[in-house]
Formats: C-alpha cells, sequence, structure tokens
C-alpha cells in the first residue's frame, strides 16, 4: 500500500516563516507610506491654525512639533508641510526644519531634511534651475532656484551654509534606491532666494 507523500516539517517551517516575513515587510512599507500621507493631513489643518495666528499649533494632542513652513516644487506638484525640529519622529510625518538653520524671513541658511523614500523622494527628479517655494506662517512666498546638487559624504565634514544671505539647502540620504537604511551619503540641494518675497493676493469674492 503506497502511502501519502508529506513534506518534511522543517521546510514547511521554513516556508512558513518566510512568508511571515515577506508579509510583515510588506505591512511594514506600507504602513510607513499610509501614515507620511495621513499625517500630511493633519498638518494641512494644523498649517491653516498658523496662518490664522496661532502660536505652534499642534496637529495631535500628543505632537511635540508643530508648522514652520509650507514646501512647494510646482513642476513636480509637490506640496509639505515642513515640521519644526528634524528628529526621527517627526521626518516619519514630514520633512523637518534643522533648528539651528535660519526660519523663512530670517537672513541666512534655511536647511530641511526629509526621507528619501517618502517626502524627499521627489529630489532626485529635480533639474538645475528649478523653481522651489517656501510659505512662511505669516503668508509670505519665497521663491528659489535649484543652483547646485551633489552628493556629500557625511563623515567628511558638515554643509556649508551662509550668515549673511537667504538660501534654501534640502538634504536627504542617497542613493534613493538603497535597500537598507541610513549610510553615510547625504544628497544635497542648494537653492538660492530669486524673488522679492509677497503675498498671494486674497481671493476676491462672487459678485
Amino acid at each position: 500500500m503506497t502511502g501519502t507523500w508529506q513534506q518534511p516539517r522543517p521546510m514547511v517551517w521554513l516556508m512558513a516563516s518566510l512568508l511571515a516575513i515577506g508579509l510583515w515587510q510588506v505591512w511594514e512599507g506600507s504602513w510607513m507610506y499610509a501614515k507620511a500621507g495621513l499625517a500630511q493631513l493633519l498638518l494641512q489643518r494644523a498649517w491653516s491654525r498658523s496662518l490664522e495666528g496661532y502660536a505652534k499649533p499642534k496637529p495631535w494632542p500628543w505632537a511635540d512639533t508643530w508648522p514652520v513652513a509650507r514646501l512647494q516644487m510646482p513642476r513636480l506638484s509637490v506640496d509639505l508641510i515642513v515640521l519644526a525640529g528634524a528628529h526621527g519622529r517627526t521626518l516619519a510625518f514630514g520633512p523637518s526644519h534643522v533648528s539651528s538653520s535660519a526660519l523663512p524671513g530670517q537672513q541666512g541658511t534655511m536647511m530641511l531634511v526629509g526621507h528619501r523614500d517618502t517626502h524627499f523622494q521627489f529630489l532626485k527628479d529635480l533639474q538645475p534651475g528649478d523653481r522651489l517655494e517656501i510659505v512662511g506662517t505669516d503668508g509670505t512666498i519665497r521663491r528659489y532656484k535649484v543652483t547646485e546638487q551633489q552628493v556629500m559624504d557625511s563623515r567628511q565634514g558638515n554643509i556649508a551654509t551662509s550668515d549673511e544671505r537667504e538660501e534654501l539647502i534640502l538634504v536627504t540620504c542617497f542613493p534613493f534606491d538603497a535597500i537598507t537604511t541610513g549610510g553615510p551619503l547625504r544628497y544635497v540641494v542648494r537653492a538660492e532666494l530669486r524673488e522679492t518675497p509677497f503675498k498671494e493676493a486674497a481671493a476676491k469674492p462672487d459678485a
């Protein structure tokens, strides 16, 4: 009598473990993108309160950060709320402002950092001469022109900044398609202020 062949138990456990690991990685990646998107919706509400004059409005009750600016890149349809404090817990929700750098309207370099696989993924598609816009919490718009893009090794020195001219620096990890996180390489985009700051005219009510 011929019995039914069964797959060795160790092989079954191995296949189940690999499947579980794969599902976990898919869920973790999907959750990161969902969290980033949901956070931007909540941050939009906090940003509106900033424009209304509220000081440091929290996007959610337990948040230890708040909107300090809005970053826009028209050509690539980028519109992101920038958060105070370049900490790991803050970067999970949006691009973040380095506290030692200038804020919109202040003289000097404004430096923003973000994750290469979420909010700052668009940096790989920037081109020399592209326009970036920073909106301050007072509603003032500043337009910058991309002048430099380079890869730097964080072990070999700091990113040069200025105390005299208004400029914008965006930083993310490199390469963009790296499988593992971290690493010493940084992708740095430098942009110079090219237009006099202005405020958008308020929409006129319908007659």
